[in-house]
């Protein structure tokens, strides 16, 4: 067992331990530590558990920092990380200088933990707070759990995701409460059989896949499940959003949204095949990412606008497969109202119909 009180320290620990044929246990105990940025690989001989039960704080400046993420580790297998303790990003300076929907030379630094192509390992008990950007940026791992995790952020800090995950196959994200001010849940391309459930969500932007088809060497996305959630005060609630004009052509599919309670969210249900922040792009040609077989299941509570479930799929390549069965959502007090365009949803039970989009701007 090994105690830890900064970075070089933890550095050095992880290659002793790394090197150990027997498991390993690194304690990080209560008190406050400053921290610059620890990146740390495997492959290892035998599990590593990091128990962190102190607060780690990282330098207020960006610049500072000395890298992308506070800590990364990367290519390893049976990795823990456990404890009540707290990594504070100290981010208020960063999003102050780094919004991006205002200053397009923004500089996106400053995450508070990277996992990079990690195996069969969970993270819980632990919170992260305050990161300059993502809080927590998973890719390339599987069979991957956060349990009874917390992010805490203010809904005003700019690109703060909770949790992004890409590339990754059996992510779990399980009785989690994320308060950020960006998505809380983000699902790059290759997100493959991904549970998220038993979320909280808000202050946030919602659960979201994409934004997707940007790139052309993306990969598709297939089997997320988002089930038992509660997101409040949102701005979304569980979302697909794809690039129109593009060049991205996978496909997503096999996507589960049910069991969800929206209190006051403002787009409960959206697919946006037309997503263009800050209008910067052009929407002259349709998106290419086929989107299909998406239920929606089971869903309650309040909108924070009429329009409670928006369906935009392309015009190129029109969703299918898509079922809404028992959607009770309420806007100042009467049932919302549905919008689609270029999807023909199977409807059951309590639901709104579909309607088409209205043209003009109220």
């Amino acid at each position: 067992m090994y105690y830890i009180h900064n970075h070089k320290a933890l550095t050095s620990a992880w290659a002793e331990a790394c090197a150990s044929t027997s498991a390993v246990k690194i304690v990080i105990p209560s008190g406050t530590y400053q921290m610059t940025h620890v990146d740390v690989k495997g492959p290892c001989k035998a599990p590593i558990e990091i128990q962190l039960d102190g607060t780690i704080k990282a330098p207020p400046k960006p610049e500072d920092v000395g890298g992308d993420q506070l800590l990364r580790i990367g290519y390893v297998n049976a990795l823990t990380i456990s404890g009540k303790g707290v990594i504070d990003g100290q981010g208020s300076y960063a999003w102050k200088q780094n919004d991006c929907s205002k200053n397009t030379k923004c500089k996106l630094l400053g995450m508070n933990l990277g996992f990079n192509f990690i195996n069969n390992s969970i993270i819980r008990g632990i919170t992260t707070k305050d990161s300059k950007h993502f809080h927590v940026n998973v890719l390339g791992c599987n069979n991957f759990t956060f349990d009874g995790f917390k992010v805490s952020t203010p809904g005003d800090s700019a690109n703060t995701d909770g949790i992004h995950i890409g590339r990754s196959t059996g992510v779990n994200v399980l009785n989690t409460d994320i308060a950020t001010g960006d998505d809380c849940v983000s699902l790059g391309d290759g997100s493959r059989q991904v549970l998220v459930q038993n979320v909280k969500c808000g202050p946030g932007h919602g659960i979201s896949i994409g934004s997707l088809g940007k790139y052309k060497e993306e990969e598709s996305v297939d089997g997320i499940t988002v089930k038992g959630c509660t997101l409040k005060g949102t701005t979304n609630g569980v979302r697909i959003k794809t690039w129109p004009n593009e060049p991205g052509r996978i496909t997503v599919t096999n996507m589960k949204f049910e069991d969800i309670t929206m209190d006051n969210v403002m787009n409960p249900i959206i697919i946006d095949q037309e997503y263009c922040p800050w209008n910067q792009c052009s929407k002259q040609n349709p998106s290419k990412i086929k989107i299909s077989k998406v239920i929606i299941k089971n869903i309650k509570g309040t909108s924070g606008t009429k329009e409670g479930i928006i369906l935009a799929c392309s015009s190129g390549v029109p969703c299918e497969g898509v079922e809404i069965s028992n959607v009770d959502l309420t806007f100042k007090g009467a049932p919302v109202i549905a919008t689609c365009s270029n999807v023909k949803p199977k409807i059951t039970g309590k639901a709104p119909a579909c309607t088409a989009p209205s043209t003009k701007k109220e």
